[in-house]
């Protein structure tokens, strides 16, 4: 009988049974200690403040970067430069008055000086570079119809002579920027048998083609992604794309999770939500919201193309976020809310089937208890 070679020894094989159990051990000793501050600091906000500013710190990149947010949008009004963050709010406003029903004769009465000097100086702005004039236009447009509906009223009254005072734009043969009644008759583009396929076809794909993929593609995916709603119509995110290989190399490497799978992705996007949007801490989630909705139409848009895409989850890890923003040239107030990769699907490689939860459980109507 042949003898058996040995078998080697794992390095690891004793920390299975011996370090992981000390590992566990010294965990559940810190553990209730833990809770025991936590069980109190829940208690009020003031103990909630002091928890993670002495115990657990892990917020204070987001501090920073809404103070910095808020400093950089009330710089420029201190400064009296254009703020398009001021005049995309104050236009949707006045849209928003516009659309009323009843419309009162005469509103805005609050923000209409404030938006006419957003207004002046952003067409300052624009007259110096004459670059895309579509943003301008918007706001030109609705408050034209803003001042051609609105009644007499002595404030209303000096702002419509300010405005009528201010060089012309070019005019456009286009529909005006105005709300307007939406085309309801007749088949709907998408029916919702197809539309459901759509989103049960989309699925996180994490194995690419080696091939390159046309920017243009991803640029059709992002015009019908940036339709989301955002509030105010702001719009506080960015689309950072990189298809230099060794640009994405760099950065799939930095979420978690994307380790097996990660260097075959043609495609990296980092999508950047910026709090220079807002003047208050109130708005320092809308980023994350806004960015999101439009991350979904994206990758339903990729979808549309032929191309594919997986959502990678962005922890906030200090050490992580300090690359990224070196990386990236970040700003404090410009922060990471997820990444995606894109590519042409392998046909060979595999999804995961990711049972979703049953719609009794995920929706409640009428009642606050949970399900």
């Amino acid at each position: 009988m042949a003898d058996t070679p040995p078998t080697p020894r794992d390095p690891d094989a004793g920390y299975d049974s011996f370090g992981r159990k000390l590992k566990l051990g010294l965990e559940r000793v810190l553990a209730g200690p833990k809770q025991a501050a936590r069980s109190v600091a829940r208690q009020s906000e003031l103990l909630s403040d002091m928890y993670y500013a002495v115990v657990q710190r892990s917020f204070s990149r987001e501090h920073r970067a809404v103070l910095h947010g808020i400093y950089t949008y009330q710089r420029l009004e201190l400064a009296g430069a254009a703020n398009r963050w001021l005049l995309r709010r104050n236009t949707h406003r006045l849209e928003k008055g516009l659309l009323m029903r009843p419309r009162r004769p005469v509103f805005a009465l609050k923000y209409i000086e404030e938006t006419i000097d957003a207004y002046e100086r952003y067409l300052e702005s624009w007259l110096a570079s004459r670059g895309d004039d579509g943003e301008l236009r918007w706001a030109h447009d609705v408050l034209a119809e803003y001042f051609a509906v609105c009644g007499p009223n002595e404030l209303v009254d000096r702002m419509r002579e300010r405005f009528a005072a201010l060089p012309a734009i070019p005019e456009q043969p286009s529909p005006k920027s105005i709300p307007y009644k939406r085309q309801l008759e007749g088949p709907l583009p998408v029916d919702y048998d197809a539309f459901y396929k759509l989103a049960k076809r989309r699925r996180s794909v994490r194995w690419f083609l080696p091939k390159p993929v046309p920017r243009e593609l991803v640029d059709k995916a992002i015009l019908a992604a940036v339709e989301a709603p955002s509030a105010c119509n702001r719009q506080p995110f960015q689309f950072r794309l990189y298809d230099d290989p060794e640009m994405v190399q760099k950065l799939i490497a930095l979420p978690a999770g994307t380790k097996g799978w990660g260097p075959n992705a043609p495609i990296v996007v980092v999508l950047v939500g910026q709090l220079r949007a807002y003047f208050d801490p109130r708005d320092r989630h809308l980023p994350y919201i806004d960015g999101s909705l439009a991350a979904m139409g994206l990758m339903l848009a990729l979808e549309t193309v032929g191309l594919s895409s997986v959502p990678v989850n962005w922890p906030d890890v200090a050490s992580r976020e300090k690359k990224l923003a070196k990386l990236l040239d970040l700003e404090p107030d410009q922060r990471a809310i997820m990444f995606m990769a894109i590519g042409y699907p392998d046909p060979d490689g595999m999804v995961a089937f990711s049972h979703k939860q049953h719609l009794d459980r995920l929706r409640v109507w009428n009642s606050g208890v949970d399900a």
